[in-house]
């Protein structure tokens, strides 16, 4: 029998958003085959190493199912969240999609996702995750594929140039920081996305973790009956700080994008730090700098550091499609432990699934020993009934064009009441 295989041509699109002046990628992935069914899917991985592994899942999947074509659509960065807001608002949803906290929440109160609820039923897991999946209404709408982190990388050459060590706590990393202000040199790369606000949610919500009683707390700020601020207002002042002390440059990190333009200003090698996704660290080894760096967890505690963690890339199926059964399946397929290893290692993540493997790349030990002693936040927690991953990205660029804290922590506040209602 002739062998199936997935052909892949590329079209890159370049259009206008309405709520964004810049031009953005779109990058379709068509899997030219015949096939009694054709399922559409539409996601945010761009990157030909992520898409490569994305190829291989999907090449076998059709292989054991000659009927089922499956067409992957890309677009990059952020913009793809406000797509998929605009095809969901205008009915027009892909088979199987990636959502994010924030997009889930929308869309399961509108009833646009799928109960996955019966197809993990026999996926082992973690105890954690499972905590993560499951909706207000006890169903599950998204699956995660990968246990992303965040963290400080470290460019090991430089520091080691001007008698400086990574940071292991809050008072070393403002050390170092210092002497290479008094040098003339901006410490700390940052982006106009995922930057500050990990750090903020670090430093704020560590304590709530380390005392069980995050839960709690998250409902009663759910409920309207503590304040979101309570608890980032420190973690946000030191963001401020940071940027008041010239450890970040202001006004390149409102223009810097995540893992792309981040990326580049650090492989230069002109600064010790850069604040990004620990799933970044493969392309930054595969840019070639010309100097040793690791990543570590975020050392903003007086004894200590943090390890930011989500649940990421998850996946959801339209419960309004014409093959919701057979997209349903694919995502069955995706689950399998040998699919979800080989893309989480691809991408530097670490698994959901109750097993020992690690990711294989060393840059990211110190991020992979964090993660299993626990010392972690989740950025987006699951009983976090409010997006606040855009909610706290907004509050970064309004700190980083210098508004009032007072003011901007109330306008915090503001936004988790007005997404309640």
């Amino acid at each position: 029998m002739k062998r199936k295989k997935a052909y892949i041509y590329i079209l890159i699109i370049m259009f206008i958003f309405t709520a964004c002046s810049n031009k953005n990628e779109v990058v379709s992935y068509d899997m030219l085959n015949e096939a009694n069914y054709i399922l559409s899917f539409f996601g945010n991985k761009y990157e030909a190493a992520n898409v490569e592994v994305l190829e291989q899942i999907l090449t076998a999947y059709m292989e054991e199912n000659k009927d089922i074509n499956i067409s992957y659509e890309s677009i990059k960065g952020n913009d793809y969240f406000s797509a998929l807001k605009n095809r969901e608002r205008a009915g027009k949803l892909d088979d199987i999609f990636i959502v994010n906290h924030d997009t889930m929440l929308e869309f399961s109160n509108n009833g646009s996702l799928a109960d996955l609820t019966d197809i993990v039923e026999n996926v082992p897991f973690s105890e954690g995750i499972k905590g993560q999946m499951k909706s207000s209404d006890g169903k599950i709408y998204w699956v995660p594929t990968i246990v992303s982190a965040f963290g400080l990388y470290c460019n090991i050459d430089l520091l080691e140039k001007h008698g400086q060590k990574v940071p292991q706590t809050l008072d070393e990393w403002k050390d170092v920081c210092e002497y290479f202000v008094s040098h003339n040199i901006t410490p700390i790369i940052a982006n106009n996305d995922i930057s500050l606000k990990t750090l903020a949610i670090a430093k704020g919500f560590y304590p709530l973790y380390k005392e069980g009683t995050q839960v709690e707390v998250f409902e009663n700020i759910n409920k309207g009956k503590e304040k979101l601020s309570t608890y980032l207002s420190e973690g946000f002042a030191l963001a401020k700080e940071f940027c008041v002390k010239g450890y970040i440059d202001v006004e390149k990190t409102l223009e810097t994008n995540k893992t792309s333009d981040d990326l580049e200003q650090f492989v230069k090698g002109d600064s010790p730090f850069m604040l990004t996704g620990a799933w970044a660290a493969g392309r930054v080894k595969n840019m070639n700098p010309n100097f040793t760096f690791k990543v570590v967890p975020y050392p903003i505690l007086e004894n200590g550091s943090v390890l930011v963690i989500n649940p990421d890339v998850c996946l959801s199926v339209s419960a309004k499609g014409e093959h919701v059964k057979l997209a349903k399946d694919f995502v069955s397929y995706f689950l399998k432990k040998e699919n979800i290893w080989r893309f989480a290692d691809n991408q530097s993540s670490f698994i959901p699934l109750n097993d020992e493997k690690e990711p294989s790349l060393n840059e990211i030990r110190d991020v992979v020993i964090s993660y299993q002693t626990q010392r972690c936040v989740i950025g987006s927690d699951n009983y976090i009934q409010f997006p606040i991953w855009d909610i706290t990205m907004n509050v970064s660029r309004k700190l980083l064009q210098n508004e009032d804290m007072t003011q901007l922590m109330q306008w915090m506040d503001e936004q988790v009441i007005n997404a309640k209602e």
